[in-house]
């Protein structure tokens, strides 16, 4: 039996739940659970905000923890061996994206949460493919959020061959900005951080921003016209993106990280004028998480973390749901 903590229900607490995952796979890896993050996707996940839940549900799904066992068709991967799981449990392997190497994209992919139990438990199964050993030097107690907050903002990077002289802005300084900073600063580029905060002006610059933008002041992002040549959005709320795409220089790219719901207003002679884009992205494939970690290894990135214990978990989701957490949260054995 695996135990585990669960909502029963949305919006509901999340309480002991024990279930049988049955007999491995041949293909599966069963995951003994150190450490795990919490991301908003998981209160998401937890308050049927996208209406994908099934209950009980076992969030969970930046996993850092041990190999306890291998199906017998996994050959890559053994006991003992310290690895991390992301938002995918399992891909298809067979479609034209996965063969291409952008499992991420597959249509069909099992989300580790999504009718799947996720690593708010004390083991976690996935195929083999989805688990990714984690390199020599990384911090492994912060190491669960670069499995969704990380690969959110390093899979853009790869995808549309950012450059070191690129000139980039981060808009918003949060669980996502603040590794996105990290990670364009230990790429190259210049960095400016758009934030309506003072406070975390100079945290920012802290963390790999040359310049900051306050983003409450219209006059300030209107001077910085045909700055940029990337502008990578984590927020999830409305903006003025007409504005922020005046920002761009031509052929310059907004891209969208951040699960902003509401539809974009955007004026569409701000793109054709200049030969601007719009994009967005989710994780990455496991080669592609596979180099992030190496990149964070080297450069040491890493998330800025509090630790709560697993018996912990409603407190720490309270603490995220406030908009108080800096900037993830991560549960502990």
């Amino acid at each position: 039996m695996i135990k585990a903590y669960a909502a029963l229900e949305p919006k509901g607490k999340l309480t002991e739940f024990e279930y049988d995952p049955g007999e491995l796979g041949p293909q599966e890896v069963e995951i003994d659970v150190d450490y795990c993050g919490i991301c908003h996707s998981d209160l998401s996940m937890i308050n049927n905000e996208w209406g994908l839940s099934e209950y009980p549900l076992v969030a969970g799904h930046e996993v850092v923890g041990r190999v306890a066992q291998v199906g017998e068709h996994v050959t890559h991967l053994q006991a003992g061996q310290l690895v991390g799981l992301g938002w995918h449990a399992d891909y298809c392997q067979a479609c034209s994206h996965c063969n291409a190497g952008d499992h991420n994209l597959c249509l069909t992919a099992q989300g580790t949460i999504v009718g799947h139990h996720g690593g708010f438990a004390d083991k976690v199964r996935a195929n083999a493919k989805c688990v990714v050993p984690l390199p020599e030097g990384i911090d492994v107690k912060s190491a669960g959020p670069l499995f969704c907050g990380g690969i959110t903002v390093f899979n853009p990077l790869v995808q549309f061959d950012i450059k070191p002289t690129d000139k980039v802005a981060v808009i918003g300084i949060g669980g996502l900005g603040h590794l996105a900073l990290q990670f364009l600063n230990a790429w190259g580029c210049e960095v400016t951080a758009f934030t309506s905060s003072e406070r975390k002006a100079e945290e920012a610059k802290s963390l790999g921003a040359h310049y900051t933008l306050n983003s409450r002041d219209a006059a300030a992002v209107e001077a910085a016209a045909n700055c940029f040549d990337y502008l990578i959005s984590t927020v999830n709320v409305k903006l003025d993106w007409n504005l922020y795409l005046s920002t761009l220089k031509p052929k310059g790219r907004l891209h969208f990280v951040g699960a902003t719901l509401e539809p974009l207003d955007i004026n569409v002679f701000g793109l054709i004028m200049q030969q601007r884009s719009i994009s967005g992205s989710p994780v990455g494939s496991p080669g592609t998480i596979a180099k992030m970690l190496e990149f964070a290894a080297q450069h040491d990135i890493k998330p800025m973390v509090e630790m709560y214990k697993f018996d912990q978990v409603n407190e720490a989701l309270a603490h995220l749901d406030s908009g108080k957490a800096r900037y993830r949260i991560v549960l502990e054995r």
